[in-house]
Order: C-alpha cells, then structure tokens, then sequence
C-alpha cells in the first residue's frame, strides 16, 4: 500500500523534531505521561482447529440503498475436532450459517455470537464437527460504507452532472471481514472464487479475468460476472470493484494483458501509467528472475480513497492523483509521483503478493521493500530524474526525523489488535524499511542481492514468510553475516550518531570513530547504549564518488587508518549518504569539507547529508543553529533540485519555528537572500534543453521566493495569475502552484474567492489537491475560518479534508491555532469519518506539530485522553515530545540566531 508519508507538501514539511538537553526534557515527558506508550489491549488470533481451502463467494451491491447481499461457499478443514467456527466479521449481519462434512448431513449453525471489539464472530453447531474437509455456506447482508475502508461507496460524478456512487473495496489491514465473514489473517491463504451481481450497464473487476457474463435471473437489469480462480492468496488482497470507467489497454513483452481503467471520458489520463506499468512488469520479473504469476493486471482510479494505492493481486486500486496524467495539466512532480506509486504497487505483486509476511510484526519487510525498489525501478524507467538523490531527501532523512524520537519504534513491531496494525503504517515501516534495505543492498551489492531476493520468492512463493527468512537467503548468497547486522537495525529503534576525528601520520590518515544512539533532544544520556552494526564507506577529495575505504563498525569505537591522504584533502564518511547514521565531524574535519559545498566538489546527495545531518545536530542542541545558516549560506551556487529541496524543508522548518518569535519577518529575509540567486538564474520561463529536474527547481524556488514576499516574484505571479484567470495566458502546470501560493499569502478575500472559484471549475482532481494544498497561505483570520469551513464542505474530497487542514496549520502561526480549536471543534465529525485507518494520525500530525510551547503539548495530551484515537496513540505521543523539542529548541537558540539575522542586515555581504 503506498500511504501518503509525504506531508501536505515538502514545502509544509513542519515535522519540527526539536531539541533540549536529554534528561531535563525526559523528565518532562515523564510528568506529561509522555513517555511511554499505553498498554496493549488483549488480543488472541483465530484458532487454529478449521481453516479455508476455497472461498465461492458472491456478493450483489445495491449502490441505491448502499447495502449488499452476500453467499459465501467456503471448502474448509476442520483439523481438530470442534462444536464451533471462530472467523473475522465485521459490520456485518449473518442470517443463516451451515456446514456440511463431505458425503455427510448439512449441520446448520444454532447461534451467532459477535465479539464486536475484536471483529470475531463465533459460529456454534449443535453437534461437532469432526475431522476432515467440508463445505461452510454463510447467507449474510452488509453496508456499502463511506469510511473508504471494507466494500465501501466512492462518490463521482458523470460527464452529464449526475451524481453516482462505485461500489469499491479497501482491505489492508484488516477489513476483509467487512466485506464477508473470512479467516482475516495474512497466513490463512486460500484461493478464491468471485462472483459479483452488478447493474448490466456497470464495470466490474476483480483479481482474475472475467470467465462468464451472464443475465441474472431475478431481474432483466442485472447480471452475474464470473472471474477465473485466484492464486492460492491472503484476504487483504482481495478486491472488487463496481462502477463507470473507461480504459486503455497493452499487452507487457512478456504477453501479461495490462489495463489502466479511468472515470469516464479520460482513458487518455490513463496513458502514461499504461506505459509506465508496461515497463515494470518485465523489469521485476528479470530483476526476481520469477515471471508474474496472473494472466492480467488492472490499475484503476477510485473517486474517494484512503491510501495512495492499494497492491490488491491483479486489481491495484489508486487514489486519482497518483494514477492520472494529463499532458497538457499535470506538473512534473505529478508524473513523478505516479511513476513511483505504479513502481511500489506492482513490486508488491511479487513481494507481499506471491510471498506474504507471516503477520503484520513484519509489515515493513513488505513495505520497506517496495518503497526502496519503487525507486530502482524509476531509475530504470527514468533516469533523468535522479532519483535515488530524492529518495534521501523523501525517505532517508524523513525517518531519521521520526526515528530520533523517544516515542519512535523499532522497524519490526509486534502488533495484534486491528488498531495496533493501523499504527504502524508509518515512515518507520516505510522510509526506515526502505532505508535499511538501501544500505544493506549497498552492503551485499546488486548480484548477490538478486540471486538471494529470487531464492527467497522461489521458496516462500504462495506461502508467507518473515524477517529472518529474507535475511538467510540473502545470508546464503552473500557470505555475509547479514541477519547479525539486520537485527541491530530492525529490532531496536533509534540509529547512530558517528563522530569522527582525524590525524595525520606521516603519509597516512588516522580516523578516529565513535558511535552513540543520535537522540533528538541531544546526546544521549543514560547507561545502556545501543550499539549497530553499521557499514560505513569513507571517501577523500582525491575521487569524491568513490569509496576508498569499506568497513563494518561493530563496536562503540574504531581507529582506521587510511592509506597516502595528503594533508590538504577532506576525508568524508557516508559516502552516497547510504548509511543510516548521522555523522558529526571534529570542526577541523568540517571546515575542510565546506568549500566542497561552494565548488561543487562534493557530489550533490554528499551535499545534501552533510547539510541534512548539521540541520539535525542543530536541531539536537549538539551544534548552534547558527552555525548551519552559514553553511547554508555557501549553498550560493547550487544547481540541483533535490539539494535545494531539502534545504528548502529545513528553512521552512526554522521558518515555523521562529513564527513564535517577533523577529519573523528576518528569518525571511534571509529566505529571500539565499534562493533569489537561484531564482534569478532560473527565470519564471523554461529554457531550451531543460528538463524534469529543471521544472521541478523552477516551481520550488518560485514558491519560496513568493511566500517569502520577494517583490519582483509576488509582481510576477499577480500579473502572471491575473492573466490565468481571464483566459489570456494559462499557466503551465509546472508553475500553477508557486503562482497561487504566492497570491493567496499576499492576498485579500477576493483572491481567495477566484481560488475557490477556479477549484469549483476544475476538472482534474490533481488541481482541485493543488488548489486545496495552497489555501491554508491565507492570512486573515476572517478567511482562514473561511477555508476550514469549505474543507469540510461537500466540494472536498473526504480523504483531501486532511490536506486542507494541515496547509491551514502549515500557512501561518494564526492558522495553527486555528487549525486545532476547528480540530477540536469538529472532533466528533473527523473522527467519524476516519475512525481507525491513518488519515486520523496524518490530521493530527500536520495540525499540531508546529506549536512550540510547553503547556500546549500538555493541552493536546489532556485533549486526547478524554477524546480516544486508539490507532493515532503513538502519532499524538510524538506529536507531544515535538512541541517539547521546539519550545527548547526556541529557547535555546532564538536569541542567537536573532544576533545573527540583524549583524547580517548591518553589515550585508555577498551571500
């Protein structure tokens, strides 16, 4: 599944983890009752005495009445003789049960007992079941819900205006058993049999190809669609959908029928993920060396949908935006962001789909996985978009913010009630799963890696498997002691910090190397240190894109010595920043490195890290933050967009921070002075021979230049914009969202209501997400209450409501307050609409991260103790240690950075 890890936008990025010293903070998080995380609720699996072979099951939507009919036929075992069938159900009503021993009497179910806070229903029959195999038939009714999560309703209108409703389904985690009774567990596979009763005029898709389409006998307007026998698969994976769509369609080289099915009237929105999939297939089958075991595989984009997109076997279900693409309105970073979700769902196709995790402990091998090889596979696909440079800044970086935390987790979790499962679809899973994968690939190199991920698929193949089964086929190809140096990646939390100092001897180079657990409120304090085992690769000036020196650090301290280093070159750790560890270099060592920043010198992800990990040891108290505003200041002639991007995320998080401050307005003057450089290099207008990378600079400077109020930028984008709007000029999709950022910080109620104007008129939902992103810049309260009212309004999305929220907290100090009172507020509603599911914790994430006051971290606590979100418990803890971290943060280094920002003004130097 690819959940939206990114926040509202890199450029909203407010995940301020902050800092003070160690053991004062933690005794506060103690007396917030921070510290640890709540006790988990008692949990059983299903027993083990009967499980599926087959399900037959049909199922008739009623998209009228949002109700639906189900028969379920299941060839089960029964492997211990028992008066009872325990299964997952939820929402779900049975009306008559029976199970029928093979060659023997039907023995129809007496009673029904639903376990409703565990979603069990348990099935009792007046005489036992014995031994062997038989036939369970369950007759059973349900809703088509709106919590986008089960066999669910999805909103969409038809070209003509009418509104309509798809019948869709959403099942990972756990919400198979919403959609017919089931073992739903991720290690009960068996094969299924779908039969849906549909309206004749409506598509209907599941995992297998159609084999029969036939009249319905009870009613001339309805017909039975019969699909092909699936896999032997998990229940998550499941799908089926119900609705109007058109599609293109091709056939990959290796003969497997690829489908992209689109809204209506849109089939060539479809066109690019076509091509995209087209080229992944045999990508992953020569890279697993396993060919994809289905006859087809459709990707299709669903109205209303939680997630980015969901693997389900052979039907990959899609949010619009990470599927559609319009040639003429789609932005670079949209195509970008399909590529890479097509990537990560069909990965799963193979890892997840044809070998499944034991249970959801080892979700992140699943996940982790498929969010490190989306990005080989773009690479493949793509290469001028420099990916695997993004990729530290997206993912890398994004989890080393989280993974500080004391309220962080291990990558491998233990988890049993649904609502624990929930929690940990999160940026450790993901980013930090990816992220380990990516050293460790680094540690093995790519044949070894091959040759252990296809014996790994070969021997686990329709069967499930866990952590430390990847880890011994990758163990047996390599050589390497692979699951000693895993476990101490993936069954502690935290990662390392590695100081490093330098001395020449003679001829030679003397590293001395120390590591400690990188903690976000400072160095670590306490007894027990954790240790890793961390491969740490060491380059010198001589040739920076190459390792001189590979080494495994297995211990808290290490001397290296490296062989003919002339004093006058810099030695650097982490080269490729693959390692998952930050690095904190003897100021003799750092100032060495620093012209590496202005020359260019250091190849541009080195750049990035060496910032990254100063942004962070400022953020920790282990460095002044003033510090790394002089080294950002060297970034004067930086030409690559994932450096500036990351740099951009780290300015607005200073930005955020000092909102609490009255010396704002300075902070963006330095904002202003930093990328008008670049901005004026770049123009507001594409050069000949520029490309992806271009474009995505372009937006991204314009964007911070503008919202920083850079005079000739905010000129620019009122003429350009008001040239937009009266048809004269159209924007191009690149520039339409620095542009209506930009007028809306710096505009009145009447932009804001030709912005409301032109999202009612859009047709593509990737520009009514643009237009909702940008909403919260506004700045008077008047109008921000505006936009938090309309974010709840019938004209939103129901999953988009979050970003509209979020860009609110995001936009300024006044909509952070605002933003969590219309939390508070509008509590009840939110949280109906979401109930479990991550969308809660993003909303929570985005609206209250940005405080930067002690009392407030006790408000939001007090807030969430007496209004529960069981599946958001660890966001609302991180959330809390954050705001901590900030308001140390700003009590520590405010004033100096305030001395810095006004000495600069007094005596303005060539940035």
């Amino acid at each position: 599944m690819a959940i939206f890890l990114i926040s509202v936008s890199q450029e909203a990025r407010i995940t301020s983890v902050s800092h003070s010293r160690s053991s004062r903070r933690r005794r506060r998080l103690h007396s917030l009752g921070l510290a640890a995380m709540p006790e988990k609720r008692p949990f059983e699996r299903l027993p083990a005495d009967v499980s599926p072979i087959n399900y037959s099951l049909c199922l008739k939507p009623d998209l009228l009445d949002f109700t639906f009919e189900g028969k379920l036929e299941a060839a089960a075992q029964v492997r211990q003789a028992t008066n009872q069938i325990v299964m997952n159900c939820a929402d779900i009503d049975i009306i008559t049960a029976s199970y029928a021993p093979e060659g023997d009497e039907e023995i129809h179910a007496t009673g029904f007992n639903y376990q409703n806070e565990d979603e069990k229903v348990t099935l009792s029959f007046p005489s036992t079941l014995q031994t062997g195999t038989g036939t369970l038939k369950i007759d059973f009714v349900g809703e088509l819900n709106d919590k986008m999560k089960g066999f669910y309703r999805s909103k969409y209108t038809t070209p003509s205006g009418e509104v309509r409703y798809a019948a869709v389904t959403q099942f990972e985690a756990t919400d198979a058993r919403r959609a017919f009774p089931c073992w739903d567990e991720p290690a009960i596979k068996a094969t299924f049999d779908i039969s849906l009763v549909v309206p004749k005029d409506r598509v209907a898709l599941s995992n297998m190809n159609v084999i029969d389409r036939k009249p319905y006998p009870d009613d001339e307007n309805l017909v039975e669609v019969k699909f092909a026998r699936t896999p032997v698969m998990s229940t998550y994976l499941v799908a089926f959908v119900v609705g109007e769509y058109d599609f293109v369609e091709t056939r990959s080289k290796d003969g497997v029928c690829v489908r992209v099915y689109t809204p209506v009237g849109k089939a060539e929105q479809g066109k690019f993920a076509l091509e995209v999939a087209a080229k992944t297939l045999p990508f992953y089958k020569d890279y697993f060396n396993v060919p994809y075991p289905l006859p087809k595989i459709d990707l299709i984009a669903i109205a209303d949908f939680a997630a980015g997109a969901m693997e389900n076997w052979g039907l990959v279900t899609y949010r619009e935006t990470a599927l559609l693409i319009d040639p003429k309105n789609s932005c670079s970073s949209s195509r970008q962001w399909v590529a890479l979700v097509v990537g990560h769902e069909l990965a799963h196709q193979w890892f997840g789909n044809l070998v499944t995790m034991e249970w959801w402990t080892h979700l992140w091998l699943n996940e982790g996985f498929a969010s490190w090889i989306e990005y080989l596979c773009v690479d493949h696909c793509f290469p001028e978009y420099d990916i695997w440079t993004q990729f530290v800044s997206a993912d890398y970086t994004r989890a080393q913010e989280l993974d500080a935390l004391d309220n962080s987790h291990p990558i491998e979790v233990s988890v049993g009630h649904p609502s624990e499962v929930d929690e940990i679809f999160d940026a450790i899973s993901y980013s930090k799963g990816a992220s380990v994968i990516r050293m460790l690939h680094d540690y093995i190199g790519d044949k070894d890696f091959k040759r252990g991920m296809n014996m790994y698929l070969t021997k686990f193949q329709q069967k499930n498997a866990a952590t430390e089964d990847l880890w011994e086929s990758l163990e047996n190809a390599s050589g390497k002691p692979i699951a000693a140096v895993m476990n101490t990646w993936t069954k502690q939390m935290g990662f390392p910090l590695i100081y490093v100092e330098d001395e020449q001897v003679e001829d030679d180079r003397l590293l001395r190397l120390s590591q400690k657990k990188f903690c976000a409120s400072g160095p670590f304090v306490g007894e027990d240190c954790p240790q890793w085992m961390v491969p740490i690769t060491i380059s010198t000036s001589e040739d920076p894109n190459q390792a001189k020196l590979k080494i495994l650090m297995d211990k808290s301290e290490m001397n290296v010595v490296l062989k003919n280093v002339n004093p006058d070159q810099w030695v650097k750790l982490n080269l490729g920043t693959v390692g998952f560890y930050r690095t904190q270099y003897s100021s003799a060592m750092l100032e060495s490195l620093l012209p590496g920043i202005r020359d260019l010198s250091l190849p541009p992800v080195d750049r990035l890290g060496l910032q990254n990990d100063l942004f962070s040891l400022a953020r920790a108290g282990i460095i002044s933050t003033v510090e790394v505003l002089k080294v950002m200041e060297a970034f004067v002639n930086e030409p690559n967009y994932t450096v500036w991007s990351d740099l951009s995320c780290n300015l607005g998080i200073l930005s955020t921070l000092l909102s609490h401050t009255d010396f704002y307005e300075e902070i963006q003057e330095f904002v202003k002075d930093v990328f008008s450089p670049i901005g004026e290099r770049l123009g507001w207008d594409p050069k000949p021979g520029e490309g992806h990378l271009d474009a995505l600079l372009r937006g991204l400077v314009l964007g911070k230049l503008g919202k920083a109020g850079h005079k000739a930028t905010l000129e620019e984008a009122r003429r350009r914009f008001k040239d937009h709007v009266e048809g004269k000029q159209i924007l191009s999709a690149d520039l339409r969202s620095p542009v209506y950022l930009t007028v809306l910080k710096h505009g009145d109620g009447t932009t804001l209501e030709i912005m409301l104007k032109l999202h009612k008129q859009a047709d593509m939902q990737e520009e009514k997400n643009r237009i909702e992103r940008v909403l919260g810049a506004t700045l008077s309260p008047e109008l921000i209450q505006k936009v938090l009212t309309f974010a709840l309004s019938e004209e939103v999305r129901p999953q988009d409501t979050v970003s509209v929220i979020g860009g609110v907290a995001g936009g300024s100090k006044h909509g952070r307050k605002a933003a969590w009172k219309f939390i508070k507020d509008n509590w009840e509603e939110l949280y109906n609409r979401y109930q479990g599911g991550f969308l809660i914790s993003r909303l929570i994430k985005l609206s209250v991260e940005g405080f930067a006051v002690d009392k407030m971290a006790g408000e939001v606590k007090a807030f969430f103790e007496s209004h529960p979100a069981p599946s958001a418990e660890r966001t609302i803890q991180q959330c809390c240690e954050n705001i901590l971290l900030n308001a140390a943060w700003l009590k520590r280094d405010a004033e100096s950075i305030h001395q810095y920002l006004l000495q600069r003004k007094a005596s303005p130097q060539a940035v």
